[in-house]
């Protein structure tokens, strides 16, 4: 039997770093300092320097993340964040906890980020930030709207840590950026986890008094806030992991460019079957997914699971349209290039480790379904 391909083979890493990560865990354990040890402060440093940025905040997921940035901005009922409707759900989720209206916008049908001037184009006087994603690993371009945009602009960075845009990293952009340390992104934990990066000392303090309940000293509330905390064993854990992120991220872009050197050889976009992924000017691409645009992808999805390749689909449902933001009053058809997205995505494999052997296998296969 030929043997399988994961979608993500996270153990294929594991031994560069085990012996280290599990010392460091037994470290926490051994000092019983679980919340808030030393091991906290010190991963944040080393995150707020990888990303070239004063502060970085750490948090107990992504999702807090980015619950705990729109909390900075006193984010609460009536107020509007525009963003993507092509994006995992705590981009929007997050938005309407708080009592606030998400705004969705389209998408680049290449990129599959929101654009400038769809985000510009949504402004109202109750808009009170924008939340642009970084997604599957590559920077959205907003142009201008960067330094011009009359509300801050929050990015949804959690699947783009490593990537940059004209150079920079995420964080030099927006008022916040949002990371999250799932175990499946670029920079992932032994658990969940996730950080703010930030130029703006006061948002810093904010954020770092909103993720201990509010309290500064402790019980003294000036604010309501939450239990946002990043364990301290995740933190020794993440501090360790840093240090490769680079050569994973450059690992995962050699595969891509295989990829897309294997598809353009296959004649399979030429016949419009596959469509590879498209890179903005100025920006490098670190690939947290890989993400194709095929056709008749359901039926293509279930042949590679029959061949044993794993593949995802990332979404297969827009945000406009999930049953939970009905009262939204979207309708089929307002957002036409993420609904297409939603029927026609598929990620394969780009994992660091993978081998040329298994790339051109996958293509292989893709190709075997449409029979060329």
């Amino acid at each position: 039997m030929t043997k399988p391909i994961a979608l993500l083979d996270l153990g294929a890493q594991l031994s560069r770093y085990r012996d280290r990560a599990l010392a460091a865990m037994t470290r926490v354990v051994d000092a019983s300092e679980f919340i808030m040890g030393p091991e906290v402060a010190r991963f944040e440093a080393a995150l707020a320097g990888y990303v070239d940025v004063p502060y970085a905040v750490s948090m107990s997921s992504g999702t807090d993340a980015l619950l705990a940035a729109l909390m900075a901005l006193d984010v609460g009922k009536d107020d509007e964040v525009v963003t993507t409707t092509f994006s995992f759900f705590a981009t929007a989720g997050v938005i309407a906890r708080l009592g606030a209206k998400p705004v969705f916008v389209d998408i680049d049908p290449g990129t599959f980020n929101a654009t400038g001037a769809a985000l510009q184009a949504a402004l109202t006087p109750r808009t009170r930030a924008l939340l642009p994603v970084h997604l599957f690993g590559q920077m959205t371009d907003l142009g201008d709207l960067w330094s011009s945009s009359p509300v801050p602009i929050i990015e949804d960075a959690a699947q783009s840590l490593g990537a940059r845009l004209h150079g920079k990293p995420t964080g030099h952009f927006g008022s916040m950026a949002a990371v999250s340390f799932f175990p499946s992104k670029n920079l992932g934990g032994f658990g969940d986890g996730g950080a703010i990066l930030t130029r703006d000392e006061r948002l810093a303090e904010r954020l770092s008094i909103l993720r201990v309940h509010g309290s500064k000293p402790k019980y003294h509330h000036h604010i309501v806030g939450g239990n946002f905390r990043l364990d301290t064993i995740q933190a020794a854990v993440l501090e360790i992991k840093l240090e490769f992120l680079e050569e994973w991220s450059t690992g995962r872009a050699r595969n891509a460019a295989l990829y897309d050197q294997l598809f353009a050889e296959s004649g399979l976009i030429d016949r419009g079957l596959v469509k590879t992924p498209t890179k903005s000017p100025g920006s490098n691409h670190v690939y947290n997914q890989y993400v194709l645009r095929v056709e008749n992808r359901d039926d293509l999805q279930k042949f590679m699971s029959s061949r044993g390749v794993g593949t995802a689909v990332y979404y297969p449902i827009p945000l406009h349209l999930q049953q939970c933001f009905s009262y939204l009053g979207y309708n089929d058809g307002d957002f036409p290039n993420a609904e297409a997205a939603c029927k026609e995505v598929l990620a394969i494999p780009v994992y660091p480790e993978l081998e040329s052997d298994s790339i051109r296998r996958v293509v292989d296969e893709i190709s075997a379904f449409y029979r060329l």
